[in-house]
């Protein structure tokens, strides 16, 4: 790495330009002196948007172009969406960085001033199997037993919300922290409800940025000064849970955690076999692998 440039890969939506910018800002507030230069690529997960992610890769999909691009020392960091970090990272490669966690929470947005009483169905864009399954169940209380479909969504957060007003969709669902990092929370042609995690539980690393670099580089005093040590925490048992679990885009899994009073509090939700387990644990911050390993036995 130049000493005076750190050269950081992100992708080329607006919101990952936004989530680097972040790490970006943190990094020089921390080691005044150093130019940060944003390295934009286009990922495969870009380039295709009319598939649903699991028909051609996975998460895997957003990343490879950028570890790449590390190991080839073409770049010095990359940043992602937590979310969407594959479980196993190529080799050399590790999370350098966690910074503080976003609002993890999901949001369905509808048009400002819907009526869906007379509706025979709920029509909900997501992509997300998580979401799917859980929108399904809490919607009956939302619409007063009427029933809810899901339909396929993707692409970045703007075409999202054109493709709710063109009315394609009934409703949407996004992540507030990616609504937060656009700024664009408080649009008055929208309505947002805001589920508590314990009712729409997140998916793993949700609202969290993970840095990724070459083994070593966590050492670089800008890179352990942006580090979040509770955030740090919930993602390495989210991750841990969902490793145990093998669970990729293939199945409706999420996992939540916060700490509270000391202690390290973990939601779950997967279905296996058209059977919904749910489970909400506790235990000591310094027992992640026991923590992990109860929460999915219960989750398989």
């Amino acid at each position: 790495m130049n000493s005076d440039i750190i050269r950081i890969g992100t992708r080329k939506s607006a919101l990952a330009v936004a989530q680097t910018q972040l790490v970006a800002d943190a990094l020089i507030r921390v080691s005044p002196g150093i130019t940060a230069q944003l390295v934009k690529k286009q990922t495969e997960g870009d380039r295709i948007l009319n598939k649903p992610l699991l028909e051609f890769g996975g998460k895997g999909v957003f990343v490879t172009e950028f570890e790449d691009a590390l190991l080839q020392g073409e770049i010095d960091l990359a940043v992602h969406s937590a979310k969407d970090l594959p479980m196993d990272l190529k080799e050399g490669l590790k999370i350098v960085a966690v910074p503080e966690r976003e609002d993890p929470r999901d949001v369905l947005i509808t048009l400002k001033g819907s009526d869906f009483n007379k509706k025979d169905t709920i029509i909900i864009g997501t992509s997300s199997l998580r979401r799917r399954i859980q929108i399904e169940e809490i919607g009956s209380s939302l619409w007063k037993g009427i029933p809810v479909r899901c339909e396929n969504l993707r692409g970045n957060v703007q075409t999202r919300l054109k493709r709710l007003l063109e009315g394609d969709f009934d409703g949407i669902i996004l992540a507030a922290a990616g609504l937060n990092r656009l700024g664009i929370q408080s649009d008055p042609a929208f309505h947002y409800h805001y589920f508590d995690c314990e009712t729409m539980i997140p998916a793993g690393g949700q609202g969290i940025l993970a840095v990724e670099g070459r083994a070593g580089m966590e050492t670089w005093p800008g890179i352990s000064a942006i580090e979040n040590k509770d955030a740090r925490l919930c993602l390495t048992l989210e991750r841990k849970i969902l490793k145990l679990l093998n669970a990729g885009c293939h199945e409706p899994v999420g996992v939540y955690s916060r700490i509270k009073e000391g202690q390290i509090e973990v939601f779950g939700i997967s279905r296996r076999e058209d059977q919904v387990k749910k489970i909400h644990l506790r235990g000591k911050t310094e027992e992640l692998d026991s923590l992990a390993e109860q929460a999915a036995k219960r989750l398989n």
